[in-house]
């Protein structure tokens, strides 16, 4: 039997196969207000239609400052509410579990207003940040976020702490001083704060990035640490992506290079994790579930070539293929 295929249950959802499609921003809101457009429809129902079984849409901020450019989606107002509402029927009416990444972008944001860090040091090429002094409002900001999401019919939650945005600012030493312990608390913070605010039925995973891939940066130790206070605070799964803090970072891309920060935080954190990474390959995505590496799988560039390959890797590894109706004679 397929590990792949098996099912996954994180608290009150199941999700009917261990394939997630990873967040991946589309720059497609040409009117610059973060509602989701057709794009965003036919690009996220199309992968649940592939077979998908958790659809988690792109980084969207919770705050217009928040957003990495002026053509993301956001989830701050009513509208945007609404707009998500027909894109989350349309992934769950498919047989898939529409997610969403609640995100800020901090000091990476390319927008034309002055973004926000921990720090007034800002990322190479972009504008300089003024600093949080408090935090208290990204923090309401990501709760209002989350119960946003909520009412639009998303059914799983991402809070984004990875790739250099602000999250990640906060408890990289590379953008932030203090101890471990002092850096990581504005994101344990937001993941406690939105687990009290979702109640104790929602599914709430968290985006790391496991290390800086920089001497003096966050390392995979300091990830253990961190995952192990995230778990405390309610969250459910750690999506180990990595790097994104600085430009220069020297990273040894590879097929699957990111599986082993996650098989690490699963093993010496004792939480369940998500593997991201220049994943392919059935076989590959199988082993990776299967060696207990990681209890999900999330794909990004290769769902991008083809939003059927859950389907055809059901074919290649035996297990049940559960193509729509519609396209039923094709498999």
């Amino acid at each position: 039997m397929s590990q792949l295929f098996s099912p996954l249950t994180l608290r009150s959802v199941t999700l009917p196969n261990r394939i997630a499609v990873s967040p991946m921003c589309q720059y497609s809101v040409t009117a610059e207000d973060g509602v989701p457009t057709d794009w965003h429809l036919v690009h996220l129902g199309s992968r649940a239609v592939g077979g998908a079984g958790l659809v988690i849409a792109e980084a969207t901020a919770v705050e217009a400052r928040g957003r990495i450019s002026p053509q993301d989606t956001g989830i701050w107002n009513d509208e945007q509410v609404e707009a998500w509402k027909r894109i989350t029927a349309f992934i769950k009416e498919h047989g898939a579990v529409p997610g969403i990444q609640l995100a800020h972008a901090g000091r990476k944001a390319v927008g034309d207003w002055t973004p926000v860090a921990p720090t007034t040091e800002p990322f190479p090429g972009l504008n300089t940040p003024e600093k949080l002094e408090h935090h208290s409002g990204i923090v309401k900001a990501f709760v209002d976020g989350a119960l946003r999401a909520l009412e639009a019919g998303f059914e799983v939650l991402e809070i984004h702490a990875a790739h250099g945005y602000l999250l990640h600012e906060y408890y990289s030493p590379l953008t932030n001083e203090g101890s471990t312990e002092e850096r990581i608390a504005v994101p344990v913070e937001v993941t406690a704060a939105v687990r009290a605010a979702v109640g104790p039925d929602v599914p709430v995973l968290v985006r790391i990035s496991g290390t800086d891939w920089e001497p003096g940066g966050w390392t995979a130790d300091d990830s253990v640490v961190l995952a192990q206070a995230l778990k405390a605070a309610g969250a459910d799964l750690i999506d180990v992506s990595s790097g994104g803090n600085t430009a220069q970072a020297e990273i040894p891309i590879g097929p699957g290079y990111q599986v082993p920060l996650a098989e690490a935080v699963r093993r010496k954190a004792d939480v369940p994790t998500g593997a991201v990474g220049l994943i392919t390959e059935a076989k590959q995505a199988e082993q990776v579930v299967a060696d207990g590496s990681a209890d999900l799988v999330l794909l990004g560039r290769e769902l991008l070539r083809d939003p059927y390959w859950p389907l055809h890797a059901a074919q290649q590894l035996g297990a049940e293929v559960r193509a729509p109706e519609q396209y039923a004679r094709a498999f």
